[in-house]
């Protein structure tokens, strides 16, 4: 195409929402009007489905839920009043638990005032909270947020002598909605291991946010922990981030959570127009489905040209993988689905990939975010007439442009700047395409039996560690490494009983490892 033929394509195929001023350009993917023909049935789908999920049906029959993060926007579309409770009642507590913390009414036992977050979860949990608080936290906020998002032991200390002596007025926000995830859990026993051992009481400065009636909840509950709020059982932790999840750390430092549900409310009107063309999700949709050829075939390549949406990737790398990766679709069907998401920010990642995006294997198509104000005050000019966001935005135009000539498709969203509506409407706008896009290859968006399946597996090598550990104790004899396999009843399991025996000797842990580490069959475990 000439530049004449582009600038029309450019026209017939760029959204805007006036009210957000959000633009949705998808006219660098080169899908025809064939694919367009071809997806309409499919669409038409994928809007009746949007409605029936909006409607209360049960979208998970895995385990039995509806699906309803749309509604923690619009509490007036829920299907009952009690489901309208679960959203109007813990935002409300949200907001008076917020205000006396900040007040210093709700304060710890030992100090005038919170001034810290400590947020400890894992996945969803963690990924949305530390977006939005990368995206929209001050630089002096009311309360310095910190994360422990992993098990991790050094980085779990890190994070705590990070904190040092704050650890006394710092909030411990505990997020898991089973109550019962491994890695919250053990963050937990470690926070609060932290505070026993400088002589402080864990408990009072305790806040659980998981469903009621969970293990979590219980413990919360008979600990006498500080404060409690709900997870509700029709909310995903991947789209979990504008229910207490994210709302209650993103309050606590100060981010106006009531406009990031505004932002998120708009979006989600605009996505739900039953018109491709003008429906900014629904283009996202068809424009991953013409990449990957409806298969998943590229990569996804976020680039976002800003700073403070450096998380933006990480955050859609979750929503996209653990909800689109699917190896059965509806019908039972094998069908390996999926989209693989990475990326940084802009410009940087064209000093550190762009030279593979335009000249190496082309498994990707790209996805610029565009922020049009600088975020600046005060003029300053590099050069006579250009400043670093004239630069910034120079970089993106011409690594679009670049990628484009060389056969490489790509998707700008562009937004007049990084606020807290702003950022709700981009997180809405990707839920809403992650479910248009698992209608139109047929797989359920809302489950994740691979994740499940590799709890269920770690587990298992803890309960044999747990074996192995009562073998070498009870043992005064040297074992190979088969032996003692066979000894903790796992004959067929030698290389995860040597990786266990491996990790226990280089921690110390009562395990000597005896002769050559690298010829593993003479390789003996004894007591230490």
């Amino acid at each position: 195409m000439d530049k004449q033929q582009l600038w029309q394509r450019y026209q017939d195929w760029l959204y805007y929402h006036e009210g957000l001023g959000v633009y949705v350009d998808v006219s660098r993917m080169r899908f025809d009007h064939g694919l367009v023909t071809q997806l309409t049935p499919k669409f038409e789908k994928a809007f009746a489905d949007m409605e029936t999920l909006e409607s209360g049906a049960i979208a998970n029959p895995d385990e039995g839920r509806m699906v309803g993060h749309y509604w923690l926007r619009a509490p007036e579309l829920a299907p009952n009043d009690d489901v309208r409770k679960e959203i109007t009642e813990p935002l409300a507590n949200i907001g008076e638990f917020v205000q006396k913390v900040h007040a210093g009414t709700i304060k710890p036992p030992t100090a005038d005032k919170f001034t810290h977050v400590l947020s400890v979860g894992i996945g969803g949990s963690a990924l949305g909270p530390q977006f939005v608080a990368e995206a929209l936290s001050d630089v002096d906020p009311p309360m310095v947020i910190h994360f422990i998002d992993n098990n991790d032991p050094a980085g779990i200390d890190r994070v705590i002598e990070q904190i040092g002596d704050h650890l006394k007025n710092t909030l411990v926000l505990i997020t898991s909605k089973s109550g019962g995830t491994p890695e919250t859990r053990n963050g937990m026993l470690e926070v609060k291991n932290a505070y026993e051992s400088k002589g402080l009481a864990f408990e009072p400065n305790a806040v659980a946010v998981t469903m009621p009636g969970s293990k979590m909840d219980k413990v919360a509950v008979d600990d006498k922990w500080l404060a409690r709020f709900p997870m509700q059982d029709w909310v995903g932790g991947r789209t979990s981030e504008l229910s207490a999840v994210g709302l209650l750390p993103a309050a606590l430092q100060g981010i106006n959570i009531d406009e990031m549900l505004v932002g998120a409310k708009e979006m989600d009107e605009a996505t739900r127009v039953k018109d491709l063309k003008t429906n900014p999700a629904a283009l996202l949709a068809l424009a991953w489905y013409h990449s990957g050829n409806g298969k998943g075939e590229k990569d996804m390549v976020v680039l976002p040209y800003k700073d403070s949406l450096l998380l933006f990737s990480r955050y859609l790398q979750q929503l996209v993988m653990e909800s689109l990766g699917k190896e059965k679709d509806l019908d039972g069907n094998t069908v390996y689905q999926g989209i693989a998401v990475y990326g940084n920010k802009g410009s940087t990642d064209q000093h550190a990939y762009v030279q593979q995006l335009r000249e190496g294997v082309p498994n990707f198509f790209a996805t610029f975010i565009e922020v049009l104000e600088d975020g600046r005050d005060t003029l300053f000019e590099i050069e006579p007439g250009v400043t670093s966001g004239d630069f910034l935005s120079g970089f993106l135009q011409g690594t679009r442009q670049a990628l484009f000539e060389n056969n490489r498709d790509s998707i700008t969203i562009t937004i007049p700047q990084v606020n807290p509506r702003i950022v709700g409407a981009l997180i809405a706008l990707y839920e809403r395409t992650v479910s248009f896009y698992a209608s139109l290859v047929n797989i359920n968006a809302y489950h994740q039996p691979g994740v499940e399946a590799g709890k269920k597996m770690a587990a298992s090598i803890l309960d044999l560690q747990t074996k192995v550990q009562t073998v070498i104790k009870e043992t005064s004899e040297v074992l190979d490494m088969a032996t003692l396999a066979e000894k903790a009843g796992s004959p067929d399991e030698v290389e995860s009983v040597y990786k266990i025996v491996r990790h226990l000797a280089a921690n110390g842990r009562g395990v000597s490892l005896e002769g050559e580490l690298t010829d593993l069959k003479t390789l003996k475990v004894s007591a230490s």
